[in-house]
């Protein structure tokens, strides 16, 4: 009976203890709002990063890689365009940048220190990050209205299919 107790807490000290660290976790909106409402996701880790500014000003649209597939753009394919592909085991961890009524600049930032910059940085400072410390960028939300008006962020510990573990995770073998 005093294992059946024992077990029992363990169970409830294992699930009350993962409050602490969720797997999945939302970065709050930021900017004007205005506009068509988007979700950028797709099937897998993001591989790929795509984004449109309108000459060194605000951002004009977005556009991930999940696996070897490009998503759909979000907001316009205008003005340059700025791009890194993450390697393999490398994930989106960060994503700040400043926004007035548009998004001016965004910076994403990897696991292994690389960066894509695009904007003009100017206006309030955002930072996004996840809550879990294995967590990457999954999918990003908001509005376009002729560029980018709105930007959250939504973070996940996404599974290797093919070893069921995190993919930001080292192999023991």
């Amino acid at each position: 009976m005093l294992y059946i107790a024992f077990f029992v807490l363990l169970g409830a000290a294992c699930v009350l203890g993962d409050d602490k660290h969720p797997l999945y976790s939302f970065s709050p909106t930021v900017g004007s709002g205005s506009g068509t409402s988007y979700s950028l996701s797709g099937e897998g880790r993001v591989t790929g990063v795509r984004v449109w500014e309108a000459n060194n000003n605000y951002i004009y649209g977005f556009q991930f890689r999940f696996g070897y597939i490009w998503s759909e753009v979000v907001g316009l394919k205008s003005g340059n365009s700025q791009e890194m592909q993450l390697s393999e085991g490398e994930a989106i961890i960060q994503l700040s940048g400043k926004y007035n009524h548009y998004i001016q600049s965004v910076v994403f930032t990897t696991s292994r220190g690389r960066t894509l910059q695009a904007g003009q940085p100017s206006g309030r400072s955002f930072n996004f990050y996840p809550e879990h410390s294995m967590a990457e960028l999954c999918i990003i939300s908001g509005r376009y209205h002729g560029g980018i008006t709105a930007l959250g962020a939504h973070w996940a510990v996404i599974a290797d299919p093919y070893t069921n573990r995190n993919s930001n995770s080292t192999a023991l073998w």
